[in-house]
């Protein structure tokens, strides 16, 4: 089988990739591992930012986003008891984000992709990737028990960090930072806790307090991440939540019934070398960013608006200029989101070995962030998105040495 582009997994990234492409008039095949049940049926949080929402509605994938989506111009830090609005419209010249879980963006993509007539291979197995270094890289992989090869002019590999795509760059730069703070996350059928996010700082742990659906909710607690699941009863959850997301006049937090439960880990890692020969990667396959600054499938989503491009002048010109600079333009938007993703990760969390100045420094910077012009700028125009700065910049590497 040949195609233009073989694209590895079918996730947010290989999705708007292959949306972008075929807008275009470039034939492209997604090879994904899991089922098409898996992918649409995994509850994943999700919220896009303005750059986004902009190239789902340029794809012609936004409609059921934009009614039913919760559009938020804003959000709430709180701590002290206090809580404090951020006005993101305000402060970001008229941006804002939608909460509208990743699933979902699945499921509109590849309804997207039937409607265009064109394929998804679910189910694969054993993917490999050889000659991409050449001009006919080749994907071979096992459907239904039989061997099975794709040549391709170029390979997308959006098959997320443990994907066969980015183990197939030799000599590979890598960035990796753990958390010592850990999530747990809970499903629960209740009232929404507020109109518009809360991030919570609080003496016990940072909570987040979400919403999904009228009744059904997305909550969030710092825990350590090596502690077992089985430790928290419902009652012991909602007990903390209560605690470190109660306000000085009174109001708590709408508990109910919680659907499901877990805890998951927080790191930080960025692959510099994003591309090689014929082989570019994107999204998780490239970098991974904590939830804290709500940033991982909007790098995805803006990864391949940049790799899209770069193909699509190579069709229409010839012009390799975008494609010769895909790592140095993305890691530009990635560097920056990634700090935003620590900031943010830091400002909020309670650190265990933290002494009272420290812990006393952390609340004046939440003070300073959430009551001072530029403070409040800094927090929205990052949180709204940053964007694609398309020019050139030099060598990558003078921006985090």
């Amino acid at each position: 089988m040949k195609t233009q582009i073989g694209i590895i997994g079918a996730g947010p990234a290989g999705l708007i990739l292959a949306q972008l492409l075929h807008l275009q008039g470039i034939d492209s095949v997604i090879l994904e591992r899991k089922s098409r049940n898996n992918i649409e049926g995994t509850v994943k949080a999700g919220i896009l930012e303005q750059t986004t929402i902009d190239i789902l509605r340029e794809m012609g994938v936004g409609g059921r986003m934009d009614r039913e989506g919760h559009f938020h111009n804003g959000n709430y830090f709180q701590f002290n008891g206090q809580r404090r609005h951020i006005d993101l419209k305000k402060y970001s010249g008229g941006k804002q984000v939608v909460v509208y879980p990743q699933h979902e963006v699945i499921i509109d993509l590849v309804n997207a992709r039937y409607e265009n007539g064109k394929d998804i291979i679910f189910d694969v197995e054993d993917v490999t990737l050889h000659d991409i270094d050449t001009n006919q890289p080749k994907i071979r992989y096992r459907k239904n028990g039989l061997d099975e090869e794709l040549v391709c002019d170029f390979i997308a590999g959006c098959d997320g960090y443990h994907g066969p795509s980015r183990l197939a760059i030799p000599d590979r730069k890598e960035h990796v930072h753990f958390y010592q703070y850990g999530w747990l996350g809970i499903l629960s059928d209740s009232a929404p806790a507020a109109d518009e996010l809360i991030y919570a700082s609080h003496d016990q742990g940072f909570a987040l307090l979400s919403t999904r659906t009228s009744i059904l909710q997305r909550h969030y607690l710092q825990v350590d991440p090596y502690d077992d699941i089985n430790n928290w009863s419902d009652d012991r959850i909602w007990s903390e939540l209560t605690a470190r997301t109660k306000t000085n006049d009174g109001w708590q937090v709408p508990d109910g019934p919680i659907n499901s439960k877990g805890i998951f880990q927080m790191r930080s890692f960025v692959c510099e070398t994003m591309q090689y020969g014929r082989l570019f990667i994107a999204g998780d396959a490239a970098h991974t960013v904590p939830p804290t600054g709500a940033k991982g499938l909007n790098l995805a989503a803006t990864d391949v608006k940049v790799m899209s491009r770069g193909i699509t002048e190579f069709y229409q010109s010839g012009s390799t200029d975008v494609l010769d600079r895909y790592s140095e333009i993305c890691l530009r938007r990635v560097w920056k989101a990634e700090r935003f993703s620590y900031f943010m990760t830091r400002l909020l969390h309670t650190d265990p070995k933290f002494d009272s100045f420290e812990r006393g420094v952390q609340l004046a910077e939440l003070d300073y962030y959430t009551s001072s012009e530029a403070g409040l700028s800094t927090i929205a125009e990052n949180y709204v998105g940053l964007p694609i700065q398309w020019g050139n910049v030099g060598d990558i590497k003078s921006l985090i040495n």
